[in-house]
């Protein structure tokens, strides 16, 4: 089977720009400084580290077990399309007025952080960076049998997603400096945008493959 690049790339950018938007680390950079506050800035490099890969290991594991969980439980595939976009739907909504979606951080969440040594895994890297939204869009986009290359461009998206989260909340402190309360709001609300529109995308696909509509 010939290799067809331009499918490729537009496959890998719908899975990084979904993933990498639903993990939002600039959003997570506030809680961060809350929970690592009078910590030394290797502390801080630790916990965006462990942060990271615990993001990684949380969305790959998912994403794998998904078709079996499919498969055990009797769920069709535009089934679960459908209810992974209306995820994205409400998480997108809370991104475009600037809310910290709240399944991916309940009130109270940061300053009980603070009070632990060890934030990198836990809340941190779940359900801070690997929420619901992320975890149900992997195990969209890998589906209930994927191609061979569908999951190294994932698993490529996945890696991507975790260095950019390591490298944003290592130099935390920085991005909120330069970016500020308002560049911040205004970057969640570019990508909550995005989100609602990948949310539509997701239930129109699912409903049309129900037999609701027709393929355009």
């Amino acid at each position: 089977m010939p290799i067809d690049v331009s499918t490729w790339w537009q496959f890998f950018a719908v899975a990084l720009s979904s993933i990498l938007f639903l993990v939002d680390p600039v959003a997570t950079i506030p809680a961060f400084l809350v929970m690592t506050d009078g910590h030394t800035e290797e502390h801080r490099r630790r916990m965006a580290k462990r942060a990271a890969l615990t993001c990684f290991f949380i969305l790959g594991g998912f994403g794998l077990i998904g078709a079996h969980v499919f498969r055990l439980l009797g769920i069709t595939m535009p089934a679960f399309r459908i209810a992974g976009g209306l995820i994205l739907l409400l998480i997108g909504i809370d991104m475009v007025q600037a809310k910290r979606p709240g399944t991916n951080e309940a009130p109270g969440e940061a300053e009980e952080g603070a009070q632990k040594e060890d934030v990198g895994i836990i809340p941190l890297g779940m359900p801070m960076l690997a929420g619901p939204g992320a975890i149900s869009t992997v195990m969209v986009l890998i589906g209930p049998s994927p191609e061979w290359w569908q999951l190294l461009l994932i698993f490529a998206a996945l890696a991507v997603t975790a260095a950019c989260c390591y490298l944003v909340l290592k130099a935390a402190g920085g991005v909120r400096r330069y970016l500020g309360e308002i560049g911040i709001h205004i970057l969640t609300r570019l990508m909550g945008m995005l989100l609602t529109a990948l949310a539509v995308q997701f239930i129109s696909g699912g409903l049309i493959e129900l037999g609701f509509g027709v393929k355009r």
